[in-house]
């Protein structure tokens, strides 16, 4: 609709019309709505007006559409304008899709323009410049230097940071949100990891974050670009408002901060204040920024600043997403609290059980049932609640479904974990034993079913990472911690492409020892 940067007058008739029949979609889908049914393919607009009328809950009616179409729906976008989107959850589809036809299902273009925020980084990336980035990424994360500077800060960011902060809210008796809490603790934990800087984010004046509100402004936006038409973002691109302006201004601000961050880098390094011999390890910025080439990838600025924006949309908003629903699911059963607890205190010298204390790389990895109730967790809560391919060429999923080029294929992770026929009858209940073998170890389950971390040839590399955080920080809490979720909390997930909760987890803590 927009070209040469005017608006045609005949656009703005096409516009009206559109606006017109969607606002009489949506007044019908208004009510309609007391009964669950698919979505109505309207002339013009497609599917659309139910998306607008449901945009307060999309994961909960992305669930009920799956429900009653079986586990696969086509979704009719505008006409003649936008691809249609097969939404899917059935496992075999997953495991076609991300394993055995990898090489057919890129990201795509489109993904790349939505995601355009995140460059040409690993996420967005496909084919060589992928594998090459995705070689160099995890020989550097599970380098032996990495890994020791991973323990040590983690222990670090938990004892000096997360730990003082909790102390202060307990002495108060104050409500906290431990949503903020998580997100500062993993970006603090995030800038130290993957640019050697602590930010201090996490401390008791809970200071204003501005990487942070950039990257949840981006990432509800990115969320949008879903949902709405490419015309409809060009208006607001071209008139300078909406959630497009705003992602405008946050790709500014990130821009910006990691462009300091690269030059106090640099001149870190050109002072050899830190090596890549370090003992101690370093972080990954050094380690990139030490090889002005390495496998055919050239780390120059735009490599490092997308680089950089990646790594912390994995870091900082993951990990803190699946603690905050942990805690929440937590709190709502107190008999799998009990038996944390229990656990925590079997590794505890007799002596030590009534005291006040934090938990060892090594301690952790030995946590079972913990480790179960974090996988249940993010199979009822994802952190990254959707994903998108765009095949290459035409194809037929194994549901008999055919794909093809300018389609978008969609499978929804959320909805997944509540799905009866993927995980039982009892799929809706939070049962960490389900992830425990009668052998007592944890009970491995194929990633195309357990998609938190992803499939195949895109598996996270950081889930290794991931864990280590999430346990020294439940494992702190629990041992340490009464936690009492404010009474009447309201507790939904967000617009987003994060599983962020929409209004925090208000909290109270109270000591266990004194």
């Amino acid at each position: 609709m927009v070209a040469s940067g005017t608006l045609s007058m005949a656009s703005l008739g096409l516009l009206e019309i559109f606006l017109a029949v969607a606002a009489l979609a949506i007044f019908c889908c208004t009510l309609a709505n007391k009964k669950k049914r698919l979505p109505t393919n309207w002339p013009l607009v497609g599917m659309l007006p139910d998306s607008i009328r449901n945009l307060h809950r999309p994961y909960e009616r992305i669930a009920e559409v799956m429900q009653l179409s079986g586990g696969s729906f086509i979704y009719k976008s505008l006409w003649f304008f936008s691809p249609n989107i097969l939404n899917t959850v059935d496992p075999a589809n997953i495991h076609y899709i991300m394993s055995s036809n990898f090489s057919n299902f890129p990201k795509g273009s489109m993904f790349s323009r939505i995601f355009d925020v995140l460059g040409d980084g690993i996420f967005n990336a496909d084919s060589h410049e992928w594998k090459s980035q995705r070689k160099l990424a995890h020989s550097l994360i599970n380098h032996q230097q990495f890994q020791r500077f991973l323990v040590k800060s983690s222990w670090n960011k938990v004892e000096r940071g997360l730990v003082p902060v909790l102390e202060h809210v307990a002495e108060q008796g104050s409500v906290v949100d431990l949503q903020d809490v998580f997100q500062r603790f993993t970006f603090d934990i995030t800038s130290v990891l993957v640019t050697g800087f602590d930010p201090g984010c996490l401390s008791v004046e809970f200071p204003r974050v501005e990487f942070s509100e950039a990257m949840d402004d981006a990432e509800e936006a990115i969320f949008y670009r879903h949902i709405w038409p490419e015309s409809f973002l060009k208006l607001q691109r071209w008139l300078g408002f909406g959630r497009e302006q705003k992602l405008k201004e946050a790709r500014r601000t990130l821009d910006r901060m990691v462009a300091e961050y690269i030059s106090r880098k640099r001149e870190e390094l050109s002072k050899k204040t830190i090596t890549v011999e370090d003992e101690d390890g370093v972080d990954l910025l050094t380690s990139y920024m030490s090889h002005p080439e390495i496998l055919g990838l050239k780390t120059d600025d735009k490599f490092l600043r997308d680089t950089i924006v990646n790594f912390f949309l994995a870091g900082r908003d993951t990990t803190s997403s699946a603690l905050t629903w942990f805690f929440w699911l937590v709190s709502q059963n107190p008999e799998v609290e009990s038996r944390i607890r229990e656990e925590l205190k079997a590794f505890i010298p007799a002596e030590e059980r009534e005291n006040r204390r934090l938990f060892s790389t090594q301690e952790l990895s030995n946590l079972v049932y913990l480790h179960g109730a974090l996988c249940e967790t993010l199979r009822l809560y994802p952190p990254v609640p959707f994903q998108h391919k765009e095949p290459l060429e035409s194809d037929v999923l194994p549901t008999g479904h055919p794909v093809g080029p300018n389609m978008m294929v969609l499978f929804s992770v959320y909805v997944m974990g509540r799905t009866a026929s993927i995980w039982g009858p009892d799929c809706l209940e939070f049962k960490p034993e389900r992830w425990i073998s009668e052998s007592g170890k944890i009970r491995h389950e194929p990633s195309y079913k357990f998609l938190a971390f992803n499939a195949g040839p895109r598996t996270c590399l950081g889930k290794g990472v991931a864990f280590t955080q999430m346990k020294a920080v439940a494992a702190a809490i629990i041992h340490n911690y009464q936690v009492r979720v404010v009474e009447g909390h309201p507790v939904t997930p967000s617009s987003s492409i994060i599983l962020h909760m929409k209004h925090g987890l208000k909290a109270r803590l109270s000591r266990k020892w004194v």
